[in-house]
């Protein structure tokens, strides 16, 4: 091909070395060939088909078709199953593939009955021509006598022998109205009454999904919205991944549900037990819980199974779906005031379990830890059982918040002590009072047998801060760490070993458990052991202990952010089903409001209470101010109480006191105990006046 060069300009000076610019000029390519015909009608064809609007109609045909067809199918299998003994063959196929020799026998037994009653059923129909006839001839005869008699009585009463007739008339003519209108109905009938039937055929398919799952509807497809049947659970169960199982299920072939016992509302989902065939082992199937609750059209968390006490029985309980995602109800603390507590009997209303049952916690002489990740509702658990306990006038707390935040304020003339702050300060008073109140548990193991103690709650709040503590006293003693020598792991050692048998409780909270953070010594004192959600499996055994991770405890499955405030609870004080080591309760929400207004309700209940921020721990004390101070606002204070809160207020210097001790204090200074009610207390008036006396010189006398 020959090159046209055009120049565009011409260089004045151009350089030497510098050959002219020049300028290729190509000729127009050709045009592209036309498209023939046939590539743009298939094209056409291809994207009218392929359109979403056409696949759908085309769905739609094939769905409505099949809808009616299976549907006669499933019509005239029922009508085979009516008249034959094929329904009892499949039971007893199923029977004996789930190796139940029993139920395989039992139905043996009815179809010899459906035998034996079908056999005198034909017999009756060699006789049966004959005594028609007969019955038809006396009928037949009987009424015509009737309508002759009825005829007389009208000719009689009319004085008209026509009326003989009449009534005999009458029945002819309506028989022959009856024979007109069937004659006018009977054509349109045979026109309208295939359409009919094919109607009610498509009907009973539609009712039963009888068309391959690409041709059913979006939401069928999907399982959005899809309530449980027994053909659900069994079709789940087939696809599980069990081979034993799906061979069984197999040779079931229709009665595969008879694996299933009746499947009943439960709470916000139902709940069904499955017996498994013969070789299949419980564990198989509770090894494949996400699996299982796919098959269901469910999440993972939607779905549990436990063991009843049935052998070889799994029970299932399935979630609504998106049910676990709406926030249960408010607390009966919040919704009745007048409710009280009972430490030694109640139980506390703590939310709801999965069923929709109240959950409800019995708190009596049980140790207590709750944990979970940060921010999933573990403090708002933790107080509302406080706030229930606080109800019960008899109960001292005694709490350390390590957060710092003001989740526990409300308690503030409520628990004798309240420490509040995340600081190695504060780390440090919440030890020495966590001692103190091992020094009071001393005190109460060294009293007279037979002597009862009120309930004495050493609560922490955000405990991992105290564990994890780098603070050492003058003794180089660390406050934190798990080690022999750390005060707070001791200390705490100390009132799980022996604090229950005198009322004094450890109740801790604490995140993100770890080995460090949550040691293993003081983890598994705890007897009521609760989790909201974790991240591994590994935490879920330090929060719950194995035995209850092998029974299916998996608050590694909650969803952090979404199951705020649901737990797992392991514990024996709370009702937890036949066969299952721990029980997942969704707590009520108490906001800071609604805890204010419940603890004032128990302040109302107490004579007062002075609650100290910090511990004193110097070394002069006044013991008459003392008494004065823990006395706060009451009127009067059993001698008993005022013995245990100035323990609380300084263990050293009123750890050991007795009776004898406060009373030889307010005897000399003319404020002695009285007996009020039949017990004996301490005038607050009295006290006061014995200040005022002595620090003005003079001297008080008793009233």
């Amino acid at each position: 091909m020959s090159e046209n060069v055009v120049p565009l300009h011409k260089h004045t000076d151009p350089p030497a070395d510098t050959a002219p610019t020049v300028l290729t000029v190509v000729p127009d390519a050709p045009p592209a060939p036309p498209v023939p015909l046939w590539v743009r009608s298939g094209r056409a064809v291809k994207t009218a088909v392929t359109h979403e609007r056409a696949r759908s109609a085309g769905r739609s045909l094939v769905r409505h078709t099949l809808y009616t067809f299976n549907g006669g199918r499933i019509v005239a299998r029922r009508a085979w199953d009516g008249r034959t003994g094929s329904r009892y063959e499949r039971m007893i196929r199923a029977a004996e593939a789930a190796g139940n020799l029993e139920a395989a026998e039992e139905w043996e037994e009815r179809l010899q009955r459906f035998r034996a009653a079908r056999h005198h059923r034909r017999m009756d129909l060699l006789h049966s021509p004959v005594d028609a006839a007969k019955g038809v001839a006396v009928g037949a005869g009987m009424s015509v006598g009737l309508l002759v008699a009825l005829g007389i009585v009208m000719a009689i009463s009319t004085e008209d022998a026509g009326h003989v007739i009449t009534p005999l008339t009458a029945t002819i003519d309506f028989i022959a109205l009856l024979i007109r209108i069937v004659q006018v109905v009977w054509g349109p009938a045979l026109t309208i009454g295939p359409f009919l039937a094919l109607l009610a055929l498509w009907s009973v398919g539609r009712k039963q999904h009888a068309a391959p799952a690409w041709a059913l509807p979006a939401n069928v497809r999907t399982g959005e919205g899809e309530p449980i049947t027994p053909s659900i659970v069994v079709k789940a169960l087939r696809d599980l991944g069990v081979p034993a199982l799906a061979r069984a299920i197999k040779e079931m072939g229709d009665a595969g549900a008879s694996m299933l016992g009746p499947i009943t509302i439960a709470g916000c989902g139902v709940e069904v037990d499955v017996t498994l065939p013969s070789g299949v082992s419980t564990n198989e199937v509770q090894s494949k819980r996400r699996k299982l609750a796919e098959n269901l059209t469910r999440h993972e968390h939607e779905v549990f199974i436990t063991i009843p006490t049935a052998a070889r029985t799994v029970r299932l309980w399935i979630a609504d779906s998106g049910a676990l995602d709406e926030p249960i109800g408010p607390s009966p603390l919040v919704t009745d005031d007048t409710m009280t507590a009972d430490y030694t009997k109640g139980r506390a209303p703590w939310g709801q379990d999965l069923r929709g049952d109240a959950a409800a916690l019995s708190l009596y002489q049980r140790h207590l830890l709750i944990t979970g990740l940060s921010n999933q509702g573990k403090t708002v658990a933790l107080r509302s059982l406080a706030l229930w306990l606080s109800l019960d006038r008899s109960v001292q707390f005694l709490m350390g918040d390590l957060k710092g935040v003001g989740d526990w304020a409300m308690f503030d003339g409520l628990a004798t002590t309240l420490i509040q702050g995340p600081t190695d300060e504060h780390v440090i008073q919440v030890t020495e009072m966590v001692e103190d109140a091992v020094d009071e548990m001393n005190r109460r193991i060294q009293a007279p047998p037979g002597t009862t103690f009120p309930p004495l709650i050493v609560l922490v709040d955000e405990a991992q801060v105290a564990f994890m503590c780098p603070a050492k006293d003058a003794d180089k003693r660390p406050y934190g760490g798990s080690k022999a020598n750390s005060r707070y792991f001791m200390a705490v050692r100390k009132i799980h070993n022996q604090g229950r048998a005198v009322n004094v409780l450890m109740w801790q909270g604490t995140q993100d458990p770890t080995n460090e953070n949550l040691p293993k010594l003081v983890r598994e004192g705890a007897h009521t052991r609760a989790s909201l959600a974790l991240g591994t499996e590994s935490q879920a055994r330090m929060a719950l202990g194995d035995k209850a991770v092998d029974g299916e405890a998996a608050p590694n499955l909650l969803r952090p952010g979404l199951d705020r405030g649901t737990l797992v609870v392991a514990s024996d004080g709370i009702t937890i089903p036949a066969g299952q080591s721990s029980i997942t309760v969704r707590t009520h929400y108490i906001d800071d409001d609604a805890a204010t207004a419940i603890t004032d309700r128990a302040k109302a209940l107490r004579d007062g209470v002075t609650t100290l921020h910090a511990i004193e721990r110097s070394e002069e004390h006044d013991p008459l101010a003392d008494i004065a101070a823990v006395i706060g606002d009451a009127p009067r204070v059993r001698t008993k109480d005022v013995l245990a809160r100035l323990a609380a207020r300084n263990a050293g210097a009123y750890g050991g006191w007795s009776f004898l001790d406060l009373k030889r204090v307010l005897d000399d200074a003319g404020a002695g105990p009285y007996k009020s009610d039949g017990v004996m207390v301490v005038a607050r008036d009295r006290v006061a006046r014995a200040l005022a006396d002595r620090d003005s010189g003079g001297s008080a006398s008793a009233e």
